[in-house]
């Protein structure tokens, strides 16, 4: 079994990990840090438990470490990081530094040149850039990420019609409130309502998403050249972003022929991976949050809605934000990381 961390382990995205990495075939959770007010504390006393699912109870009683690379010990092969970027852009590089490979879904870094950002259905040979990230910076560990939850909703499916030519894409999203964390959106703020802004998220779905589908050559990715833009609206759903995607390629493939290829996208023989990534709908009123986010156990991505327009092709898309688009993605490029002798 791999020895593997959670970092940021009490909130949201951390007790995500820990529901996810429970009875895990290939990884032994050992290791859990938090804050320097819950260190100390057994995990059951330092956590709000929030999920739908029992703290487990292997880890219930395990003491909270403070998130230092001294804390962490040697033998770890893997850590999963939940950190706020604030705290992930301080930790993570001295982790590295210290010899520990790191699967982050911390928003830090996503850009920077050495750092692959993966989706492990779309670009894993991205991972190759370890070796550049290893000799510029002179590290042992290695830092990876995933994506924004929104963008790594959409990518998929932008992926699967990169073959038609991917000139456009325009985007609206209707995303839940829990991609803001517990208390990130107030009942009074929300319930009865959408917010028609997001703060960075437009950013980070219209640039992550370019690196994603680039092309990877020896020591640099060449970020794809389609224009992206978005809107990001959040509404009153708890789980599942749903995503408006209107997109224009240089051909002009039919609704057919893009369920087909939404069909055919590849999915990989790893343990988080869905059997099909990406399922379709045919009813126009689908996929819908409450009915349609958890396909694939959280981690497929479900499209529909498909339609020619004067000027493409426009669909919509969903997937469970706190599964595929946060530690459900972490996970699944940490065994990634794991099958292709990484870590």
């Amino acid at each position: 079994m791999t020895s593997v961390g959670v970092l940021g382990a009490t909130g949201a995205v951390g007790q995500r990990f820990i529901q996810l990495l429970d009875g895990h075939p290939e990884f032994e959770l050992s290791v859990l840090t938090a804050s320097p007010e819950s260190a100390g504390k057994r995990y059951r006393e330092a956590a709000k438990w929030r999920l739908d699912t029992p703290i487990p109870e292997d880890v219930a009683d395990v003491e909270v470490r403070a998130t230092e690379p001294s804390e962490i010990p040697d033998d770890t092969d893997l850590l999963f990081s939940a950190l706020p970027s604030s705290v992930g852009e301080r930790v993570e590089p001295e982790l590295c530094e210290a010899g520990f490979v790191v699967s982050s879904n911390s928003s830090n870094a996503r850009a920077a040149d050495d750092v692959p950002l993966v989706v492990p259905e779309v670009n894993a040979d991205h991972l190759d850039l370890i070796d550049v990230q290893r000799d510029e910076r002179g590290w042992d560990g290695a830092l990876v990420k995933n994506p924004n939850c929104s963008t790594i909703t959409m990518v998929p499916t932008l992926a699967a019609l990169d073959e038609f030519g991917l000139e456009r894409v325009h985007v609206s999203t209707l995303q839940a409130v829990s991609g803001a964390g517990y208390s990130g959106v107030t009942s009074m703020e929300i319930i009865d309502n959408a917010v028609p802004h997001i703060g960075g998220e437009e950013a980070k779905m219209e640039t992550e998403s370019r690196k994603l589908l680039g092309e990877f050559t020896d020591t640099e990715v060449s970020w794809h050249d389609a224009s992206v833009s978005a809107s990001c609206n959040r509404i009153p759903t708890l789980d599942g972003h749903l995503e408006n995607v209107f997109v224009e390629t240089a051909e002009e493939p039919s609704p057919a022929e893009v369920a087909e290829a939404f069909e055919d996208a590849p999915t990989l023989d790893l343990p988080s991976a869905p059997d099909q990534l990406v399922h379709v709908f045919e009813e126009p009123d689908r996929p819908q949050p409450r009915l349609d986010r958890m396909l694939g156990d959280g981690m497929a991505v479900a499209a529909g809605g498909i339609q020619e327009t004067d000027t493409g092709i426009q669909y919509n898309c969903l997937a469970h934000n706190t599964i595929r688009g946060a530690a459900g993605a972490s996970l699944l490029n940490g065994e990634l990381l794991a099958s292709e002798g990484w870590v």
